[in-house]
């Protein structure tokens, strides 16, 4: 029933599933092509056996991850991009050759339709999403980016991420595609029944209803994109950017709680450089309420922090240090060697940031206010945190002037739209550029301002207060399916029939 295709017709069914599967993202964000994305890509690796499985999932792998993130080379050129694509395009294989397996092992242990039918799936998408989480988990604390998961900030079943969280919507979309290929292919049912079977499992999952956020209340936070040179190669002279968010303040703005700033906005320490102070304390006294930036932080040992703080009339009151610096972006994990091996694009980064140990909730403004730095938002622990936290809103602040024309804003944007759902909280995505939007808990958008202007917006956001199940339990469900999927491969290997 589940024989391997021939490599001509493997071969394009790899190349289609990556393709659809890349255009499921931003831009243009299709998202309901990751479906068909997902069933080329298993019915391309079903049956087949590892070696060929691994060359069709890396070919897979490579055709989705090099477009995909282009934006990797905006400025540093082709040999990080591709070395980024590559290196999740060998995870992606691996993937590729658990899932073959399954099909290949599996399937004999359950010759039943009804086993082959849905409990056959349960295994393939749990096989999917451990390689999710493994390769968000690994080299150098991964890459969470191009999960299925992500692709659905837009789609029907973008609510359940509030239950299963981004990881676990992986599992939900590959096994109704996985379910649907099973009934495809399997034998002895009509194809009326055959209908009726899949439209009753999509219609099941459509039938449950979003998580009933509860939110009490609302804070007026005035969100400033100053479109300054922000870039890592925009030649900025200190202050530049510092001023760009000054000027792009709107100070007159009435009733406002909480001001907020990008990444690195304030640029340096204020505690050490009176000018920034200075600028700071301008901004607070003319808005009349605290401001919550970032800046790049030194300790007396000269550890460096890519920091978020809360200024107010009183000056530095309390921040919080990125826990999740990006390896190569922001620091080079070791040295010694990438120097050796490219050592005029590590000569570009003469500093590092050291993770952070504080907690990413801070009190501002009479409230509890989750904080992630740009690429924290991929990290499903940091996530967790927040809401455990006791955070009533979230301030994803970022910094993606160095891409710029590219479509890594509006990936990143849609992450955090599923941080929003997830975490049942209304999420304030803060660009020094844009894309600058604020998400209300169910992941609509409440307010924006254009991309690469220098404005402000002032929106009324909902505070919640209620606990998700995937705040709670995500990380556990994750573990269980992960592992889960692996034991019941293994325990399905042909390991006698070999000694025999």
């Amino acid at each position: 029933m589940f024989a391997a295709l021939p490599l001509g017709q493997a071969v394009p069914l790899s190349v289609i599933g990556g393709l659809l599967f890349a255009l499921s993202f931003p831009s243009p964000g299709w998202w309901f092509l990751a479906y068909p994305a997902v069933a080329c890509l298993l019915l391309a690796a079903m049956g087949q056996r590892a070696r060929r499985a691994a060359w069709l999932g890396l070919l897979a792998g490579a055709v989705f991850w090099v477009p995909a993130i282009s934006w990797a080379g905006r400025y540093l050129g082709p040999v990080p991009w591709f070395a980024l694509a590559l290196l999740e395009a060998a995870l992606f294989a691996l993937g590729t050759v658990a899932i073959a397996l399954a099909y290949r092992w599996v399937a004999p242990v359950v010759p039943s339709t009804a086993g082959r039918v849905w409990g056959l799936p349960a295994v393939v998408s749990a096989l999917w999403t451990g390689r999710e989480w493994f390769s968000g988990s690994w080299p150098y604390g991964g890459f969470a980016w191009g999960r299925v998961g992500l692709s659905q900030s837009e789609g029907p079943f973008t609510h359940l991420a509030a239950y299963v969280g981004v990881l676990g919507l992986s599992f939900v979309v590959v096994y109704c595609v996985a379910v649907v290929v099973s009934l495809g292919l399997v034998g002895g049912v009509r194809l009326p029944m055959r209908i009726a079977m899949a439209g009753l499992l999509v219609a099941a999952v459509l039938a449950v209803p979003g998580w009933p956020t509860a939110v009490h209340g609302t804070v007026r936070i005035e969100s400033v994109q100053g479109n300054g040179p922000a870039g890592y190669f925009d030649r900025a002279q200190p202050g530049d950017v510092l001023r760009s968010q000054v000027a792009a303040t709107d100070v007159d703005a009435r009733g406002v709680d909480l001001v907020v700033w990008p990444e690195a906005a304030a640029e340096y320490d204020p505690r050490r450089e009176q000018v920034i102070a200075g600028a700071l304390d301008a901004v607070v006294q003319s808005v009349g309420a605290p401001l919550v930036a970032g800046a790049v932080t030194q300790t007396s040992t000269g550890v460096l922090h890519n920091t978020s703080f809360v200024w107010d009339a009183d000056g530095w009151q309390a921040s919080y240090d990125k826990k999740r610096p990006v390896p190569f972006g922001e620091y080079v994990p070791d040295r010694w060697l990438y120097s050796k091996l490219a050592p005029s694009l590590i000569g570009l980064l003469q500093r590092d940031y050291t993770p952070g140990t504080k907690p990413n909730v801070l009190p501002v403004a009479g409230i509890r206010a989750g904080v992630m730095i740009c690429f924290d938002v991929v990290d499903d622990g940091l996530t967790a945190d927040l809401a455990r936290g006791g955070a009533q809103v979230i301030l994803a602040q970022t910094n993606n002037a160095d891409f710029d024309g590219t479509d890594e804003n509006l990936q990143q944007l849609e992450i955090a739209r599923m941080r929003a759902v997830e975490t049942g909280r209304s999420l304030v995505n803060i660009s020094t550029v844009g894309a600058s939007q604020v998400i209300d808990p169910d992941g609509h958008t409440i307010d924006r301002v254009p991309a690469y202007t220098a404005t402000s917006m002032v929106t009324d956001v909902p505070l919640g207060t209620s606990t998700t199940p995937a705040t709670v339990a995500s990380g556990d469900v994750t573990l269980v399916l992960s592992l889960g999927g692996l034991l019941v491969l293994l325990a399905c290997a042909p390991w006698r029939r070999r000694h025999r």
